[in-house]
């Protein structure tokens, strides 16, 4: 196995999974009673979290509503694309 097939798998791994945490963290919020600091729910909120606190400085809410787990999806969704997609970056290098 080549260094960029090992670079492939694990960047398609990490990146699929951000952005599944990202969805359920999406889908929490409709829950707003939930406690994210109890498990199963901190298993969500601890990788996320980090990335989410510098976000929401930069964008407020919009409506009251928290679009920053909606802009790390697209974020994650992009880099996927560029990286792993048919053309991406580390596809180029295993042909």
């Amino acid at each position: 196995m080549t260094t960029a097939a090992i670079a492939n798998l694990v960047l398609g791994i990490f990146l699929g999974l951000m952005i599944l945490l990202f969805i359920f963290r999406i889908v929490l919020t409709w829950f707003p009673q939930i406690d994210l600091k109890r498990f199963p729910y901190n298993l969500i909120a601890v990788p996320t979290d980090p990335l989410l606190v510098p976000m929401r400085k930069l964008v407020p809410p919009i409506g009251g509503v928290d679009i920053t787990p909606i802009i790390w999806v697209g974020i994650f969704s992009l880099l996927r694309e560029i990286l792993l997609g048919q053309q991406g970056l580390l596809m180029m290098l295993m042909h």
